[in-house]
């Protein structure tokens, strides 16, 4: 008995209907082969593997269409010309300027990279270096991460020379922020100092404190909020805020009559 046939044009056909698949669905068009005949059937077509969930997905080289970083997405899966996760965010950090902090590269590739930034540095294929509050991920060529810190440097000093020198920002600019700034309540106002200390990192409450016109322990407050280090109030107010209520006074009807 002839062994089944499992034509990879069958595969082909089956991603210009679904630019993306799992090797189950790919399985069950395949008509039930193994796993091992599936990959043999997509290395002749040239497929590549998601670097988001897990590599769990599948599409073919053809159709993957990626924007200038070398990404493309279908449905908030992300695939890289440059392969998985850890080759990607590798590439990521080698053609970055001035590095990336965990969270820098995480917003860029969708993905939290954390752990395989950590695990990229333990291999040796990045650096890592310790400036202010948290950690920024070089190239591990000397010359190249010297380079890197460099620009990160002066970009930082860029953006704190503005911020503590609030008569060097462009007055119409800081006009329009002010006058955003009286459109929002309490809370918004907050809040939204809040996200732009986060921004700027170490010494960005008090920085934007200067700026808003804000108190630093505000600006502080939002922050935190916005980690989810402290509840955020239902209301604009925090619970007991304000000014304290004064009752009014009634007056005094006399209870005894006038002498005569």
């Amino acid at each position: 008995m002839r062994p089944p046939e499992y034509p990879a044009e069958t595969l082909d056909a089956y991603f210009q209907r679904h630019p993306v698949a799992t090797l189950e669905q790919l399985q069950a068009a395949l008509g039930a082969p193994s796993a091992r005949t599936v990959f043999r059937k997509l290395e002749a077509l040239e497929y590549l593997s998601s670097y988001s969930h897990r590599g769990k997905f599948y599409t073919l080289q053809s159709i993957a269409s990626f924007d200038e970083q070398g990404l493309w997405a279908w449905r908030a899966i992300w695939f890289s010309c440059f392969g998985n996760l850890l080759d990607t965010a590798e590439a990521f950090v080698e053609r970055s300027s001035g590095g990336f902090t965990a969270a820098e590269l995480s917003a860029s590739l969708h993905v939290e990279c954390k752990h395989v930034l950590v695990d990229l540095t333990r291999r040796g294929r990045l650096a890592r270096e310790r400036i202010e509050s948290c950690y920024v991920y070089f190239s591990p060529e000397l010359d190249q991460r010297r380079g890197q810190r460099r620009d990160r440097m002066g970009q930082r000093a860029s953006m704190s020379l503005l911020l503590s020198n609030p008569d060097l920002a462009i007055e119409e600019a800081k006009a329009a922020v002010a006058l955003f700034l009286a459109t929002l309540d309490e809370r918004q106002r907050r809040l939204y100092a809040g996200l732009e200390s986060l921004k700027i990192g170490h010494g960005g409450d008090e920085h934007i404190a200067a700026l808003f016109g804000l108190d630093r322990r505000t600006v502080g407050r939002g922050r935190k909020e916005l980690l989810g280090e402290s509840e955020l109030p239902k209301g604009v107010r925090q619970s007991g805020a304000g000014r304290p209520s004064v009752e009014k006074k009634r007056p005094r009807s006399s209870s005894t009559s006038m002498p005569s």
